[in-house]
């Protein structure tokens, strides 16, 4: 076949397939796959690559201990081999392990495959995953450009396997509420949007620890952090983000610091550093990444005065929504304490709520919703807090994944490859404008038509 007819077939294909992904329609692909198996009693096949610290224990150890009924794991990958048997002992898995990929592929043959890997890796194991016959859910984000983004989305319409992204954000309870109250019209026509998100200088600085500090590995925290806050966005306004311009500089973090050191445990200056970290304190990330320096390299407790650390550590972002909501949105790296002040602007009145991370001392935590009509008075909603991470939105996440997969979603929080790629494409799209100080477009990025409120589906 000629390249113009293959290019000729490719757009009429896109076109199709363009539509579908438009539409949002999602089918749980792991309820899917439980429905057309020969045996549906069967344990789920699960493989998961990358055995680092959310691996191991979020979609590791925890899956092991809460659905051993559900979840069967038949393979673990990693090309850190001290790290790949460390993670088997840790998580509890009785399967093989690989330091290739494809062999592992090839081998076990999973019905569902976790990635959890670097995120600028994320691409290609989620699209070898589709390639290879597997469902795959993958962490946010999804991946950390558009051209990788689009590669996903026709690996994808391709191969007919589907892509969940764990939007563990979308499933605690006060975020649930917020959106339950924004679909009610408790304020009528949301018109705009504040949001501001705080990391602590023991949150915030943990990324400038890591490879995180390094764009090409994270696409900035606009893509790897804000992914979150982004997604939650997209999903409380249900609409698509249409046009971005954004602000960006390192002023705080890396070649600003007065000292440096390649990591903390040789560092000279640690009588004088505010940002000191002993990992030594830690047996869990001695054994999982200092144990395991030798073959890759990789040092957990970097100094996050590094010279070549080149991602931002202070964003403000303005997006412009299909539905017309403007989106007032910052995040600061370096703040005393950890949370975020949002507010939803509306017709009929105001929805706010300042959420500061539960602290130690706090025994029955709650958050609370400030609810104000338009000429009328004010209402104080309180939503207690869930245990677990993420403000108890881990744990309803792995129950949806695992445990139910056919559960009603009235508040459609199972998220495909069209939510994750909305969510990073606000990121992506910052990233560009803070490099050439122009507003960016959405629909130059990829291929997926924008709408002004998604459909049901």
């Amino acid at each position: 076949m000629s390249d113009q007819t293959t290019n000729l077939h490719r757009r009429r294909f896109m076109s199709k397939a363009g539509t579908l992904a438009a539409g949002s329609f999602f089918i749980h692909p792991i309820a899917k796959a439980l429905h057309l198996r020969e045996n549906p009693a069967a344990k789920l096949r699960v493989a998961l690559v990358g055995t680092g610290i959310r691996g191991t224990s979020m979609f590791g150890r925890s899956v092991v201990e809460d659905y051993p009924n559900e979840v069967e794991f038949v393979g673990l990958s990693d090309i850190n081999e001290g790290r790949l048997a460390y993670g088997k002992q840790y998580i509890g898995a009785d399967c093989p392990t690989f330091i290739d990929f494809d062999e592992m592929m090839a081998t076990v043959k999973p019905d569902v495959l976790i990635v959890t890997t670097m995120d600028s890796t994320h691409d290609q194991f989620i699209i070898k995953g589709l390639e290879a016959g597997a469902n795959v859910i993958t962490e946010k984000p999804m991946t950390t450009d558009e051209v990788k983004c689009q590669n996903i989305l026709d690996a994808e319409r391709r191969t007919g396997k589907q892509v969940i992204v764990t939007f563990n954000y979308r499933y605690s309870p006060h975020r649930q509420k917020i959106y339950e109250l924004l679909h009610e019209g408790a304020i009528g026509k949301v018109t705009s949007v504040d949001f501001h998100w705080y990391l602590d200088t023991d949150h915030g600085t943990s990324y400038f620890r890591r490879w995180h500090g390094y764009r090409d590995k994270g696409g900035t925290l606009l893509v790897h952090k804000s992914t979150h806050h982004f997604d939650l966005l997209n999903w409380w306004l249900d609409s698509d983000p249409a046009e971005v311009f954004a602000y960006g500089k390192l002023e705080f973090y890396g070649k600003n610091g007065p000292f440096r050191s390649t990591n903390c445990r040789p560092c000279p200056h640690k009588d004088d550093c505010d940002f000191y970290w002993d990992i030594t304190k830690s047996k869990r990330l001695m054994d999982l990444y200092v144990a395991n320096e030798e073959y890759d390299g990789y040092l957990r407790d970097g100094c996050v005065y590094r010279e070549d650390i080149d991602i931002y550590d202070k964003m403000a972002v303005q997006i412009r929504y299909m539905n017309d909501v403007q989106v007032s949105y910052s995040l600061t790296t370096y703040s005393p304490y950890e949370g975020y002040r949002i507010a939803f602007n509306g017709t009929e009145g105001r929805l706010e709520a300042w959420i500061k991370e539960r602290q130690p001392w706090e025994v029955e935590p709650a958050d609370e919703l400030r609810l104000t009509k338009n000429f009328g008075e004010t209402e104080i909603i309180t939503i207690p807090h869930s245990g677990g991470g993420h403000g108890g939105g881990d744990v309803r996440l792995k129950d949806k994944l695992f445990k139910d997969p056919d559960m009603a979603d009235p508040y459609r929080q199972s998220a495909g490859t069209r939510d994750g790629a909305m969510s990073i494409l606000i990121g992506i799209a910052a990233r560009k404008s803070i490099e050439t100080n122009q507003p960016v477009h959405i629909s130059d990025l990829v291929d997926i038509k924008l709408q002004a409120k998604r459909p049901k589906g």
